[in-house]
């Protein structure tokens, strides 16, 4: 029970973070070299699960996807259709010593700095050599490298039975 609670506190300040978080970049129109664009109003997207990484990322991150990419999620149509896109907002993973004050011990932790934000957009065509995927990366509201983008693909090749996507819908 105190796990579900947890968990439910985690959502509700990762969905409040998003809500509250200004745009991650300042020229939304930045491109990378993939030549994907940050989506205008994708912070308006629904949620589609959290996820604390540990390690040398210890980040939390919210999941975002497009009204195809949540069509998709809620139906389990696999493969995605063109068009659906998945962002993956992350943040620092902090404790907040606010919250532990209030339940009198450390256990709360909160989305603290933004990292950066990535997207999958799904292209059958234009993205067929990364199994119709295409990556981006913005950190700092600036795109990422060429050579970081080449490393997106064979992360997610294990996931080759799920199109390519790690995250399941936690509805």
């Amino acid at each position: 029970m105190k796990w579900a609670a947890f968990l439910l506190a985690t959502v509700a300040t990762v969905a409040g973070a998003v809500a509250a978080s200004g745009p991650a970049s300042p020229d939304a129109d930045q491109a990378p070299a993939s030549g994907i664009k940050i989506p205008a109003g994708y912070r308006d997207w629904k949620l589609i699960s959290v996820a604390h990484e540990e390690g040398s990322l210890n980040d939390i991150r919210a999941i975002l996807g497009n009204d195809l990419a949540v069509n998709a999620y809620r139906h389990e149509a696999l493969p995605f259709p063109d068009g659906a896109i998945i962002a993956r907002l992350a943040w620092t993973y902090v404790p907040s010593e606010e919250n532990d004050k209030i339940f009198g011990r450390s256990q709360s932790f909160v989305a603290g700095s933004v990292t950066n934000v990535q997207f999958m957009v799904k292209d059958s065509r234009k993205y067929a050599a990364t199994g119709g995927w295409g990556f981006a990366q913005f950190t700092g509201g600036k795109p990422a490298d060429e050579a970081l983008l080449r490393t997106c693909f064979p992360c997610h090749a294990p996931a080759k039975a799920r199109d390519f996507v790690f995250t399941h819908y936690a509805p």
